[in-house]
């Protein structure tokens, strides 16, 4: 199970990356995305998430349930204590990934919406070009170009305004991107932790078995 969401999870973070830069494979990328999200693909996407969603759920509720019982017994189980951990880091890995899941998809709808803006503001660009460079004509139709002409320009400021604003907003994206990496490197650095604090556990149960176990074997002597 953790082994399959670190997996994921570097799979994100490495898809996160190639729509950060431009490159030939961030085209193949958005292509990929792009048939994702037709057909059936959108539904399949869903029931993925809603099923990590509900395990999601099922982990926090586990470990309420523990943090109950510790709090009822008034003393920690070491047993518990080691379904608490795993349950926190399973929780926090699937969070995690749902999360990223979310930013592919955002990052995929602002560079599809930036490529929209740019083709649609060289197109104006270029009929303005064509109305500057036709002018020649009666002054009526010299009067309507060039009220034509002020609706483009106008239209070619909105245009560049709403690119700037994706583009800040790509960069945002990019900045998200990169504290979630460091985010990610901390919930390395806490596996570990948990990992090294899991094996204490089962050492001191292994401890107090054999202290159990000596007191029998010499009351069966």
């Amino acid at each position: 199970m953790l082994q399959l969401l670190y997996t994921v999870i570097l799979a994100e973070m490495a898809l996160i990356l190639t729509l950060l830069f431009k490159t030939p494979l961030r085209k193949l990328v958005i292509i990929t995305l792009d048939r994702l999200k037709r057909g059936r693909g959108p539904i399949v996407v869903k029931t993925i998430a809603a099923t990590v969603f509900v395990v999601l759920t099922s982990s926090v509720y586990s470990m309420v349930d523990i943090q109950n019982r510790t709090i009822e017994g008034g003393l920690a189980n070491p047993t518990d204590q080691v379904l608490m951990s795993k349950h926190m880091l399973d929780a926090s890995l699937m969070g995690f990934m749902l999360f990223l899941s979310l930013m592919i998809d955002r990052l995929h709808h602002y560079i599809k919406e930036l490529r929209l803006l740019r083709k649609t503001m060289e197109a104006a660009k270029k009929q303005n070009r064509n109305f500057e460079d036709g002018k020649n004509g009666s002054a009526e139709e010299f009067k309507a170009m060039g009220e034509e002409i002020a609706t483009l320009r106008a239209k070619i400021k909105k245009l560049e305004s709403e690119c700037e604003t994706k583009a800040k907003e790509a960069k945002t994206a990019e900045a998200e991107a990169e504290a979630l990496r460091k985010q990610s490197e901390g919930f390395l650095l806490e596996y570990d932790r948990l990992l090294e604090d899991n094996q204490n556990l089962r050492n001191q149960l292994e401890s107090i078995d054999q202290s159990l176990t000596q007191p029998d074997n010499k009351k069966n002597m």
